[in-house]
C-alpha cells in the first residue's frame, strides 16, 4: 500500500463495499521461490471477514492448501497515467493514480460437500447482475455433467484478518489542480476506467 496517509483515509466500509462489488482478484501464495498467484472471483460477506471462492483442483495453490497458508488478495480498480502537465502548474512529475484493495488473512481448503453451495450463491451473486434476464442455476445441467465439473474444482474461504487499501486520486494536491488533471483522464484514455477514476478524482470519497 502507498506509504502516503492522504491515499489512504477512505473508510473501512468503504473499502469492503469496493472489493464487494468488484468481486474479482490476484488471490497470492507465498512459497520458497516465487509467489503462486491466481485470478479468481470471490464472494466477500458483509462485514468482509470471509472471502470465499474455488479453484481448479489441479491449481498449485490448491495443492498447497492441506493445511491453512496465510494469503494476499488484492483488489485492483481504475488506474491511469498521470501527465503532470494535466496539472497547470509548474514542477509537478508524472505519476499513476489507481484504486487498490488489499485483503490478507488465512486460506484454507473446505469441505467438497460445500462445492455446490458456493457454486449456486457465486452465480447468483453475479447473474443477478445482469437482471431482467432470467438467472443462469445449475439445474439447467443435466446432474452428471454438473458432478463431473463440480469434482474438478475445490471450495476454499479465505479468514479476513486484515484490510488496507490505496485510493491515490491527488487528494495531496489542491482542489483546483487535482480536478483538472481529472478532466484530461477520460480522453486520454491511458488505462483502465478512465472515466471512473476521474469521477472518483472529482470528488474523493471518505
Amino acid at each position: 500500500m502507498h506509504p502516503n496517509p492522504a491515499f489512504r483515509q477512505i473508510s473501512q466500509v468503504r473499502n469492503i463495499g469496493f472489493a464487494r462489488e468488484r468481486g474479482f482478484g490476484l488471490l497470492a501464495i507465498g512459497t520458497d521461490t516465487a509467489p503462486l498467484i491466481s485470478h479468481i472471483p470471490f464472494l466477500l460477506s458483509e462485514d468482509g471477514d470471509l472471502a470465499e471462492f474455488h479453484l481448479v483442483r489441479s491449481n498449485p495453490i490448491a495443492r498447497m492448501l492441506a493445511t491453512a497458508r496465510p494469503a494476499r488478495l488484492a483488489v485492483q480498480g481504475p488506474h491511469s497515467y498521470v501527465s503532470p502537465d494535466w496539472y497547470g502548474v509548474t514542477d509537478q512529475v508524472p505519476t499513476w493514480n489507481y484504486v487498490a484493495v488489499h485483503l490478507v488473512g488465512e486460506v484454507t481448503l473446505q469441505p467438497q460437500t460445500a462445492m455446490r453451495d458456493l457454486l449456486d450463491r457465486q452465480s447468483a451473486h453475479y447473474e443477478n447482475r445482469l437482471l431482467p434476464k432470467p438467472p443462469w442455476l445449475t439445474t439447467k445441467m443435466t446432474s452428471e455433467v454438473l458432478d463431473r465439473l463440480m469434482r474438478q474444482i475445490v471450495p476454499c474461504a479465505m479468514r479476513v484478518d486484515e484490510i488496507s487499501a490505496t485510493w491515490k486520486l491527488g487528494q495531496n494536491k489542491p482542489d483546483e489542480v487535482r480536478l483538472r488533471a481529472a478532466g484530461h483522464l477520460a480522453p486520454a484514455a491511458m488505462a483502465q476506467e478512465t472515466d471512473l477514476l476521474a469521477a472518483l478524482m472529482r470528488d474523493p470519497p471518505n
